[in-house]
């Protein structure tokens, strides 16, 4: 950690986040003054009011406590700051799941700097289950109370449980490539979202494989399962943090061996 800055701090500011985007969302849930709109008019891309809301109140926390930072949102772009430090911010990863009623979404939110992120939150408020990783701490807060991260050691793909958020996954060369590792797996599940991250982070599942990814879906993620033990790279087993392909893994044996399928893509 840079001697600058205080992690203790810096978390406790990250929860205010959250809570903040998550009072904003809720009312919104399942809820009948949910509005849609969609942003890739050669698909569906869909945004709401409580994707913008949420942004907004963390933004607004953002200017009046840490205006020297600068900020990466989804819905409202970058804001340049002079820190040194970013919010990454994704205020519901998985509208699609979100406009269906499924608590798989997410908030998520990581402090990065030039080298990519320190610190994140996968939020579900819905069930009220919170993952945290960075500045040493690796904790799950949620139904059960608050108990610390560890991913699992599954050794081998065979034995392993694999998810990801979309059956395409990307492009038909990757779809290829995930389906040469998921064809070695003991189980695929599909849809989870970010929600996926945090069951690695927590020791439920063993490997995350995505493409097409944008910073502010995976920088969270990241700072989330390494600070639980696992690994996360892009395809070749380079950074991640800038988003494309990523391969989420439970522990560093269990990456080698999907990188080496994937990294044949």
């Amino acid at each position: 950690m840079r001697q600058d800055l205080n992690g203790e701090e810096l978390l406790t500011f990250a929860a205010q986040l959250a809570d903040a985007a998550g009072q904003a969302i809720l009312p919104y849930f399942r809820g009948d003054a949910l509005s849609t709109s969609n942003k890739d008019q050669g698909g569906f891309d869909p945004v709401t009011v409580a994707d913008r809301a949420a942004e907004r109140a963390m933004r607004d926390l953002l200017d009046e406590l840490r205006p020297q930072d600068g900020i990466l949102g989804e819905e409202y772009g970058t804001k340049e700051g002079s820190s040194g430090l970013t919010w990454v911010l994704d205020p519901i990863d998985g509208t699609r799941g979100f406009i269906s009623g499924t608590p798989t979404w997410g908030t998520l939110i990581a402090l990065s700097d030039q080298n990519g992120p320190m610190m994140g939150i996968i939020d579900q408020p819905y069930i009220g289950e919170r993952f945290i990783g960075g500045f040493g701490v690796g904790r799950v807060d949620g139904p059960h109370g608050s108990r610390e991260l560890a991913t699992k050691t599954t050794s081998s793909l065979e034995d392993a449980i694999l998810f990801t958020t979309f059956p395409e996954v990307g492009s038909p060369e990757e779809r290829a490539g995930f389906e040469s590792v998921a064809e070695k797996t003991k189980l695929t599940r599909f849809g989870m979202d970010c929600y996926a991250y945090g069951l690695l982070a927590a020791g439920q599942i063993d490997l995350v494989i995505e493409a097409s990814l944008q910073p502010y879906d995976i920088q969270a993620p990241i700072a989330v399962i390494e600070a639980a033990g696992g690994v996360v790279t892009d395809w070749q087993g380079g950074p991640a943090h800038n988003g494309g392909r990523c391969l989420a893994a439970a522990n560093a044996t269990l990456h080698a061996e999907a990188l080496k399928l994937l990294s044949r893509v």
